[in-house]
């Protein structure tokens, strides 16, 4: 079976093999050991509250506990842009006028900007593909949600995702090749390696400050602007199911879209409940499948936080859930976990 789980110190050589598998294009996810490990100690320090929540980085592993193999991975950042710049190009628009020529022109710009300084952030979402299946891409992305139900009180009011950019066939971000390359004068892999290392002064040391007129740039980097890459659209369309939108904001090197929200909005936050695990049968719920749906359950545990997805259902405040998934949840009959369906009911808004 798979659980969801706050990270320990002993997965740094599973997040590696992980990480490993990405690619180019996620700059919070390279396979860089002391990298890794320097984020991982951070996490673990993170989940034990030992460091302030604007400094914490809660990093979640996928585990398959038939094999004891890492199937995924996925965090949150407590506060981004507070030890480092953080920043995105806004889109924004300039208007040209002539009222002796008749003419009236309206022309999108990019602006350099730090507006989402200090906001939340989900990032760091990678599925093996051996694990592409079913609904295990939904239980790693939307684990995230019913952590911040549970704890809401450690994050920023607004969230925000940043989402990997189109990139070509070969590689290449038309975007970057037609903006990036001729201000920083290097290939677009070495400035995403720069980036993930926490090396950005050449950012604002290169780049302008002036607007820039999208219209300048060739189509195909125009084009680029908003649109994520092939394997990254699943991924936005389970954040926009669970309140996140795109406002504008724009990756600076690929353009990938970045989504945001108020925490306060989003769909857990709305329709997440407790529910109190009742004495199990071990079938308890298998005779009423075919009425139930898929719930995410996760134990209420901050240094030991789990989250599986089950066909048990919650009602009247509790919940049966089998002895295996007790075990999975570490938690016991008479304990409390946090339940939320896991796709977005016909009646639901978000």
């Amino acid at each position: 079976m798979l659980v969801v789980r706050a990270i320990k110190a002993n997965d740094l050589d599973g997040l590696f093999n992980l990480a490993s598998q990405v690619g180019t294009g996620m700059t919070t996810l390279k396979p860089d050991m002391k990298m890794m490990g320097d984020r991982v100690a951070v996490a673990v320090a993170s989940f034990a509250e030992t460091i302030p929540p604007e400094e914490r980085d809660y990093m979640f592993v996928m585990e398959d506990t038939d094999t004891g193999r890492l199937a995924g991975v996925c965090a949150i950042k407590g506060a981004v842009g507070l030890t480092e710049p953080f920043y995105n190009y806004r889109i924004g628009t300039l208007v040209h006028s002539s009222r002796e020529l008749n003419v009236f022109t309206r022309m999108d710009t990019l602006y350099l900007s730090n507006d989402l300084t200090g906001c939340s952030e989900l990032c760091s979402l990678f599925l093996h593909p051996d694990y592409r299946q079913g609904n295990n891409g939904k239980l790693l992305s939307k684990s995230r949600f019913l952590f911040i139900a549970q704890f809401p009180h450690l994050f920023e009011q607004k969230i925000i995702a940043e989402m990997r950019g189109y990139q070509a066939e070969d590689g290449s971000s038309p975007f970057y090749e037609g903006l990036g390359r001729y201000f920083f004068k290097m290939d677009f892999h070495h400035v995403d390696d720069l980036t993930a290392l926490g090396k950005k002064s050449f950012i604002a040391e290169l780049m302008p400050r002036q607007p820039l007129y999208v219209d300048y740039l060739p189509k195909d980097a125009q084009e680029a602007i908003g649109k994520v890459h092939q394997a990254t659209a699943p991924a936005r369309r389970l954040l926009e199911q669970e309140g996140l939108h795109y406002e504008g904001y724009v990756d600076i090197f690929d353009a990938g879209p970045v989504l945001q929200a108020r925490v306060s909005e989003l769909r857990a936050m709305r329709d997440s409940e407790l529910a109190t695990v009742e004495r199990d049968t071990d079938t308890a719920h298998a005779c009423a499948l075919h009425t139930t749906e898929p719930y995410l359950v996760s134990n209420t545990v901050m240094q030991d936080f789990r989250m599986i997805l089950t066909d048990a259902n919650p009602s009247d405040g509790s919940i049966d859930l089998s002895k295996e998934e007790q075990a999975l949840l570490h938690c016991h009959p008479g304990e409390t976990v946090r339940t939320l369906s896991l796709n977005v009911r016909k009646n639901q808004n978000v």
